[in-house]
């Protein structure tokens, strides 16, 4: 790990391994694990898209209250898609029947709609901005450039996700601190921004060797990395950091249920699929009801953020009544490999098991650039 511990993204981000952990919205988030994370040397990270902005204070106030380590808050730069802005009426009732068997079968009325399914990004940025994370981590798209050049004043470090060549390249021309090249096997949403996500669905193993080679940001690496060996290989393709998604969310610290918990540890973690069913945008999770019943119907399914608002209400019910074929079960390919169920745990694993191989590790070159 010597050859490693420094380099261009542990120095820009002040921390002493080269380890993300991954964003997680809507819940799964907590500030224990972002400091727990932050306490062991690596970037701890909070998602903070589905806060309203008058809460992104005081989560980072909380996260600071149990670390003095770097730590990144994480938005989305695209709060809805073509359509979702508000929901409408109209909307709304074309869009019931698809979701009213399901409410029904947990026993729960017909909702009534808020104006919106999303808080607005430029209100959160704001809100961001005042809160001066060490740094600000951002997937479907790039904020302006009003936006990037208050994060330098404010010395907090931009980390943008790209799942291709092209997006990693407009983020290098935006001028972000920091690229994630987030391959298709990882966990959660596929965070593409200029082309259709069914469009961008490169694997890491590619992914992260041709972004390496074609731009002078410092490359993180994500997707289908859980331990040291997903560690080692991506900085044998380029990488400079990893960022670990799924690992992270099975452990206990992290936001989600233990239900989730049980299956990213079962064989079911075997199976996952890409699907909008939950959300309106493509992501993957491991399979259910949900997706398989959902599947046949995704053209009827209202746009992000409206079809997320419905699932959001029947998520409740569904998880008291033990219900994981209703809800979201986030998850990467590598999840059948998870070994551990607490962050101290993973971390000191990765750690211990990065340092033990370090000693037979061949020395780094610097890497070719292709223009």
């Amino acid at each position: 790990m010597n050859s490693f511990r420094v380099n261009e993204v542990t120095r820009r981000l002040g921390v002493d391994h080269p380890i993300i952990q991954g964003p997680f919205g809507g819940g799964l988030s907590t500030a224990k694990l972002a400091a727990t994370v932050a306490n062991l040397g690596g970037l701890g990270s909070y998602g903070a898209h589905m806060l309203p902005p008058e809460r992104i204070g005081p989560v980072a106030d909380e996260i600071r209250a149990l670390t003095d380590k770097p730590f990144a808050l994480n938005l989305w730069v695209s709060d809805h898609d073509e359509g979702g802005d508000r929901i409408e009426p109209d909307t709304f009732e074309r869009a019931w029947p698809l979701f009213a068997p399901y409410f029904r079968e947990l026993g729960l009325d017909k909702p009534v709609p808020p104006e919106r399914g999303h808080p607005r990004y430029d209100e959160q940025i704001d809100a961001l901005l005042e809160a001066r994370p060490p740094a600000f981590s951002f997937v479907f798209g790039i904020p302006s450039p009003r936006i990037l050049t208050e994060c330098r004043r404010r010395d907090i470090v931009t980390i943008g996700a790209a799942t291709s060549i092209a997006e990693a390249q407009a983020l290098e021309d935006a001028g972000v601190d920091l690229i994630v090249a987030t391959g298709a096997e990882a966990g959660g949403h596929r965070p593409s921004f200029l082309a259709r996500a069914e469009e961008s669905l490169m694997g890491t193993l590619p992914l992260v060797q041709l972004v390496a080679a074609r731009v002078r940001t410092p490359v993180i690496a994500a997707g289908g990395i859980a331990d040291a060996r997903g560690t080692r290989a991506a900085f044998a393709l380029g990488a400079q950091a990893v960022q670990i998604g799924t690992a992270f969310l099975a452990c206990e610290e992290s936001g989600t249920t233990d239900a989730h918990r049980d299956v990213l540890f079962s064989d079911r973690a075997q199976h996952t699929t890409l699907t909008r069913a939950f959300t309106g945008r493509l992501a993957r999770g491991v399979r259910n009801r949900w997706t398989e019943e959902m599947a046949p119907r995704i053209a009827q399914l209202p746009p992000f953020p409206t079809a997320s608002w419905f699932v959001s209400q029947l998520r409740p019910a569904a998880i008291a009544a033990g219900r994981t074929d209703l809800v979201s079960l986030w998850s990467g390919q590598i999840a059948p490999n998870l070994r551990h169920r607490s962050a101290t745990a993973l971390m000191q694993s990765l750690l211990s098991d990065l340092e033990r191989e370090a000693l037979d590790a061949p020395p780094s070159h610097a890497k070719e650039t292709i223009a």
